[in-house]
């Protein structure tokens, strides 16, 4: 564990030796460019100095700073969709300027859905990074009409999704518990609404969103794959504002306002489902489901308070729940209840400490909790597991000069695991299942890394993480002999090391500009994962168990290597990139075949799991119109992805779940004029790999199946076209003058529009699962055992009606 003391003097040593000290005619320019009519900060601003030719972006509190030598300098601002300001500055000593930025009237014409903050697609050294503007989901088709974040990132290259109206997603070969999704610095183990059909994050809520594929920044740890960092909305210290809308399944509200205008702003937001309410009077005198029902809601909430031009705190909170419950109306049959879901709570502080020193110091938490009730007469079950964060983290962003930028911090967790805990009851008596141990452990890291600009053309990122992980009691291990047989119980004590782990990641990027369009790019990243989501094959999501790393499950060791040539055409209206890369993992697990959840009562949480390791390689193609009414994507990705557990498939190597030679995904959005809007969608995929029967014999009156290798059949391949349009009302109404009679046009306070949308629009039957159905009788020769294809979603019109005042 790491003490506080080692991170004070971390920081310390890294300010104190790595500052760029500065001479008597340097001075340095920092501020912050926010939005003008609501405050929000914004991300990824670019302020540009005409007679350098360099400039700076704004960090996710929208703070920029720049070291310049004494002189007269032309400062030119930019965001896409807003109007760039230009500022003229006489630097004879250290400035502070704030830029407030107004919405273009044009906006419509550049509208961007993903992309990279300024000239990122060249310029910058990032790999596989992606910026999408979540206010500019609502054109794109949505299934059953709700606007779905993580839907989105699906569409772009090496992002693969679950499966059919999922909203779970692998990146680069790695499985789900590798992506690691923060909502405002607090850690979301389970992202999903229906069973993952919708994810958590309201749109309405969201502010901004960065994917990283590639190309790790030191600042983030803790899984090998991919990080999803969500940034909520601050809420409008201007004005209050609503907005809002009413679907087929479900409605939403979002309220934001000033609590001291031009100092401190709130936003409340909330979404419930109504399938329980609208199914109920339908199911209420079935004999079948009369006792059945399913709503999910969420609730986001976040206050922010400007204490000084220096120092800024926000809270933010989330707190969602699926609940669904399956009976009859017979009070004899079995009655199910499935409640899970996740809570975040973020605090953080803003303090700056110079015009060159950003620091953000971050106090988080978070909780998932999944159950599954279960009980006829007098016989009830019940299965939970869960896990529950305590974190710390202070980052520091270091502005050294114009050639260097550091960023510096430590972080620490406290973890505590609740594994699959079974209870079973029959009428008075409990059966003998002890309860397994809760678990508990500590994470630490510390970071550092600079982007520095080596020549005109080189441009490096380097970082270093080290990272460390305990396993600790209290914890009783179950002891076993040979046969299985428990022979005895080795307890730990409160805070006892049981395990630990420490690791140094390297993380390096660089990009070469070959010229003032194109450049090409290269990464590598080292990462290690100290908690594991374990899915049990027979049992769809959400009952997977996250555990630590312990004495017999070691930590997941990623390496990934990434190359890249990125080209801009026509003043950057087009960007396209190619990517390759090649990805190592160890220490994967699986539950083993046929282990069961009740499995792990009366043994240790990690008995039945087999461990392994995999690989994925594989190239990415990506073609963006930026502007423009027409505008979008398309992003092809051939790739391999295959596993080797010396317990599975005879050793021999497998794919995995996850690989999908050929992906394809087309995005486009037509802007037709102020009121209609159009978009659409296309998806192709190869079919997943699955393990299936493929020869059936009758042996002593027994049917035996003979199976594939593992995940040996390819299901057919999966593709889907989505069509929507939007109707704008108007933005202006007719107002006449009593006195005059004259006829003038106002702003409206009241808008609204409508989203038509078409999902799966020519019907296609996509495999969700495929089973067997036995026919006829084995004596007379007329037994049959046939394949059946399940596909869940067929052709499904929906409407929203969207508002904000």
């Amino acid at each position: 564990m790491l003490r506080t003391r080692s991170v004070l003097i971390f920081l310390s040593l890294a300010f104190l030796g790595l500052s760029n000290a500065t001479g008597q005619n340097r001075y340095t320019i920092s501020g912050y460019i926010n939005d003008s009519a609501s405050g929000e900060a914004l991300i990824g601003a670019s302020l540009f100095v005409k007679e350098i030719n360099k400039g700076i972006g704004t960090n996710v509190y929208g703070f920029y700073s720049i070291t310049l030598d004494e002189g007269t300098y032309t400062l030119q601002v930019r965001y896409l969709g807003y109007k760039d300001m230009v500022r003229t500055v006489a630097l004879t000593s250290d400035q502070k300027q704030n830029f407030d930025m107004a919405s273009s009237a044009v906006v419509i014409r550049e509208a961007e859905v993903v992309g990279r903050k300024g000239k990122g697609n060249t310029e910058s050294t990032d790999m596989g990074r992606i910026d999408v503007d979540v206010q500019k989901l609502r054109t794109l088709p949505a299934l059953l009409g709700e606007v779905d974040i993580l839907k989105v990132i699906q569409f772009l290259p090496g992002v693969k999704s679950n499966g059919e109206g999922n909203s779970g997603f692998y990146v680069r070969g790695g499985g789900p518990d590798q992506n690691l999704i923060l909502l405002d610095d607090a850690t979301v183990y389970n992202a999903s609404h229906l069973f993952g059909f919708f994810s958590v994050f309201n749109a309405d809520a969201v502010k901004n969103l960065e994917l990283y594929k590639g190309g790790m920044p030191a600042q983030y740890g803790g899984r090998i794959s991919s990080v999803l960092d969500i940034t909520m909305k601050e809420g409008n210290d201007q004005k209050f504002h609503g907005q809002g809308g009413i679907g087929l399944i479900s409605s939403r509200l979002t309220l934001e306002g000033p609590i001291v205008k031009d100092r401190s702003s709130f936003i409340v937001s909330g979404r419930r489902t109504y399938i329980d309410v609208l199914t109920k009077p339908f199911l209420k005198d079935n004999p079948n489901f009369g006792g059945s029902g399913y709503y999910f809601y969420d609730l986001n909430a976040k206050a922010n308070y400007r204490i000084s031009d220096k120092d800024r705190v926000y809270l933010s909170g989330y707190f969602g729940r699926d609940v669904f419950d399956f009976g009859t109306s017979n009070p004899g049959d079995p009655k199910f209840k499935i409640p899970w879901g996740n809570a975040t709570v973020a605090g953080r502080w803003n303090h700056v400490f110079g015009p060159k020193l950003f620091m953000n110091a971050t106090a988080t938490f978070s909780d998932y909790k999944f159950e599954f009730q279960g009980d006829q007469d007098q016989f009830s079950f019940s299965l939970k597991s869960g896990i529950r964060d305590y974190g710390l983290k202070v980052d520091l962003n270091q502005y050294a000069s114009v050639q260097h930028n550091l960023k510096y911090g430590g972080q620490y967790i406290n973890h505590l695991y609740t594994p699959s805990t079974v209870v079973v009851e029959s009428g008075d008596t409990d059966f003998n299942i002890d309860t397994p141990s809760r678990l508990k452990a500590h994470e630490g890291a510390l970071y550092i890394s600079d982007e520095f600009e080596a020549t005109d053309r080189l441009l490096i990122t380097a970082g270093l993480r080290l990272t460390t992980f305990t396993h600790v009691g209290s914890y009783n291990e179950y002891i076993f002999d040979d046969q299985g047989v428990q022979t005895g119980t080795r307890s730990y004590a409160a805070g006892e090391k049981i395990a630990s782990y420490a690791a140094l990641e390297p993380r390096l990027s660089a990009r070469f500009k070959l010229n003032k369009n194109s450049s090409v790019k290269a990464s590598y990243n080292r990462g290690q994962q100290y908690v594991h989501l374990a899915s049990f094959s027979s049992i769809a999501l959400p009952t997977d168990v996250w555990i630590p790393s312990s004495k017999n499950v070691k930590p997941l060791i990623g390496s990934q290597y990434a190359a890249g040539y990125y080209r801009d055409f026509a003043e950057r209206m087009f960007e396209t990139s190619v990517e390759v890369y090649y990805k190592d993992m160890q220490n994967l697990i699986e539950y083993a075949e046929g282990v069961q959840p009740q499995d792990n009562g009366n043994n240790n949480y990690d008995a039945n799991l087999v461990f392994g390791k995999g690989y994925s390689y594989g190239a990415e193609f990506f073609v963006k119109k930026r502007t423009g009414k027409l505008n979008g994507w398309v992003g092809y990705t051939w790739s391999k992805t295959m596993r080797i557990f010396d317990d599975i498939n005879n050793g021999e190597e497998f794919p995995s779940r996850w690989d999908r030679r050929n992906d394809i995904s087309v995005v486009v959005g037509y802007d037709h004029s102020k009121r209609w809007q159009f978009g659409a969608t296309f998806v192709y995929s190869t079919g997943q790999a699955v393990t299936l029967p493929v020869n059936r014999y009758w042996i002593e009156g027994r049917l035996v199946s003979e199976y594939t290798q593992r995940n040996g059949y390819r299901m057919a391949p999966y593709h889907r076209l989505d069509l929507a349009a939007t109707l704008h009302n108007r933005d202006t109404k007719e107002m006449t003058d009593p006195t005059t009679g004259e006829v003038t046009e106002v702003p409206r306070k009241w808008r609204s529009s409508w989203t038509f949308s078409v999902y799966n629009a020519y019907n296609r039957a996509n495999p969700y699962f495929i089973y067997f159905a036995n026919s006829g009788v084995p004596a007379e020769g007329t037994f049959q055992v046939v394949a059946k294809q399940v596909s869940l979603f067929s052709i499904l019109p929906s409407i929203t009606w969207n508002f904000n005042f």
